[in-house]
């Protein structure tokens, strides 16, 4: 028993340990959002096999540059101490785990955790190591098994290049058949079955001038389960006349569920029929949302607005897909961004025709994918000779091209989670706390405003972060960015991806999950509202909190 255990030990790697013992611990440091014992240990353990598998390819390089190779005693000897000093630090580590999750914790007003589970995590950690690692070792084997098959034909380099890629081959092909055809079929089927399925708790609207409706162009079921919620869900007339003391006209709420027609293109004609339908180009304003992956439609970035008009507003939206935004950034990036620009086509051209005197204000919306989506629905030239209003992007995500070349072009000195850019004339940021009216020009014909939180990881996400520090972690940080988050190589690019898998998990103003009372701020600016005092605004704010 005791010869097997000292042969497992043998087994590892000095230089993997150490490293992976390192990376373990400063894994262990906070990120943008707030972690539960079960994801850090998780991340713990991914980060031990990352720091062990590259302490093993350190190890190759060595060999292979043909530079002195240790004795069996002397790298026991080494890999033990090694372990003994790396130890102290890793206990350190977890002894802080709790405090640096409350410093997160303590920003986004949440509750502080007593203890991160030393042990739970710990042991969460080494069984996710133990899985990799037993992954890497059969990968390992199968190409030392394909390389002497190899041999047989080819030199042993030749036959090394081979073996390498047969085992390339084989793994992608089973992965891939597994996770994007089997795995991504199932959860699409899923999401159709429960996109389909009709609440009973949601009734069908009866007045004709409600989408869904007997008389309306799309019917009940294909507005699709978010299409359902976003259609009942609104402020009524009565209640936004309650809440201003004056009189209010019911918004108009326009949405075309994924299965109403095949294409981008008949689904956007479709819109424009119902919106016409429903005399929402009889509205002051008219609002173009793209909603997110499943085809949600976030209440909070809307209901706003929609007290603000006094009910005088319309706004259309158009389904593209049932997955997730992740999921569907993943595998159909361009299906959101094909359907925005379809659907503002359509309503664009119809809107040019109307006399400029009666016809309403026209802005663009959207949040996450739907603003990665919104903000390329209209080049620049084709609307230059007579330009939309405004437009409002929530949360975008990090590979949006427009939003990237805004923020590299922002002045000099402004940081990176919000900058600057020009004079403010075009296009404004703000987060939390608004910053608007913060030394700017007069708005000029359209006026664009990005609404991000500095923790968002949707927004901040970057690549880079395996090997460079991200400039929005420069000095002046976001006000809910903790002090205590450090770049680390390697680790702060896996903290960043478990922090996109949980950007949802927040509270309401922090994260990816956005909040009524900061989307005020942006629309009071983008439509010019006029007739409330700050007062009425505040208690406008208060309504969204006390709601929550």
């Amino acid at each position: 028993m005791h010869n097997r255990l000292l042969q497992l030990w043998n087994s590892f790697s000095a230089t993997g340990l150490i490293v992976g013992t390192l990376f373990m611990a400063a894994s262990l440091t906070p990120s943008l959002l707030p972690r539960t014992y079960v994801m850090q240990g998780l991340l713990s353990g991914i980060s031990l096999a990352c720091g062990y598998g590259l302490g093993v390819l350190l190890l190759a390089l060595w060999r292979y540059l043909e530079l002195p190779h240790f004795g069996t005693r002397l790298r026991f000897s080494l890999k033990t101490t090694g372990i003994l000093i790396c130890l102290p630090i890793l206990v350190l580590f977890f002894w802080s785990a709790a405090e640096w999750q409350n410093s997160i914790r303590s920003l986004m007003n949440m509750p502080p955790v007593e203890t991160m589970h030393p042990f739970y995590l710990g042991l969460i950690a080494i069984a996710t190591f133990t899985i990799i690692l037993l992954i890497s070792r059969f990968i390992y084997w199968s190409f030392k098994l394909s390389s002497r098959q190899a041999e047989r034909v080819a030199p042993p380099k030749i036959a090394y290049i081979i073996g390498g890629a047969l085992v390339l081959f084989v793994f992608w092909s089973a992965a891939e058949g597994l996770l994007f055809r089997v795995a991504l079929h199932t959860v699409d089927s899923s999401l159709r079955a429960l996109d389909e399925l009709i609440e009973p708790d949601i009734a069908q609207p009866t007045s004709p001038e409600k989408t869904g409706s007997p008389a309306s162009l799309i019917s009940w079921p294909n507005l699709g389960r978010a299409g359902r919620d976003y259609i009942t869900s609104g402020p009524t007339a009565e209640e936004i006349s309650a809440f201003r003391n004056r009189p209010a006209k019911e918004p108009v709420r326009v949405y075309v569920g994924l299965n109403a027609a095949q294409t981008p293109e008949a689904r956007a004609k479709l819109a424009l029929k119902e919106l016409i339908r429903t005399g929402g180009f009889e509205r002051s304003s008219l609002v173009l949302i793209a909603p997110t992956g499943t085809g949600w439609v976030d209440e909070e970035g809307i209901d706003p607005l929609e007290y603000m008009l006094d009910g005088d507003v319309a706004s259309v939206a158009v389904q593209y897909s049932y997955l997730l935004s992740w999921l569907s950034l993943l595998v159909e990036p361009d299906y959101g961004s094909v359907s925005a620009r379809a659907l503002f086509r359509e309503v664009y051209a119809y809107w040019t025709e109307l006399p400029k005197e009666t016809r309403p204000k026209l802005y663009l919306y959207g949040l996450s994918l739907g603003a990665l989506s919104s903000e390329v629905a209209a080049e620049l030239f084709e609307i230059i000779g007579d330009p939309y209003d405004g437009a409002l992007f929530a949360g975008p995500p990090f590979p949006g091209r427009v939003w990237q070349m805004m923020t590299e072009s922002r002045n000099e000195g402004s940081p990176a989670w919000l900058p600057r850019v020009g004079n403010g004339s075009y296009v404004r940021f703000t987060s939390q706390h608004n910053a608007l009216n913060d030394g700017m020009a007069e708005w000029g014909p359209i006026r664009t405003v990005y609404l991000q939180y500095a923790s968002d990881p949707i927004v901040f996400f970057e690549y880079s972060s395996l090997y460079s520090k991200p400039e929005w972690m420069d000095d002046p940080r976001g006000p809910d960015v903790s002090e205590e988050f450090h770049w680390y190589p390697v680790i702060t690019f896996l903290q960043l991806v478990l922090d996109l898998a949980t950007a949802t998990t927040t509270p309401k103003g922090y994260g990816h999950v956005y909040a009524g009372e900061h989307y005020i701020d942006a629309w009071q600016q983008i439509v010019g509202l006029e007739g409330w005092s700050e007062e009425d605004i505040n208690r406008l704010k208060n309504k969204f909190r006390a709601n929550r």
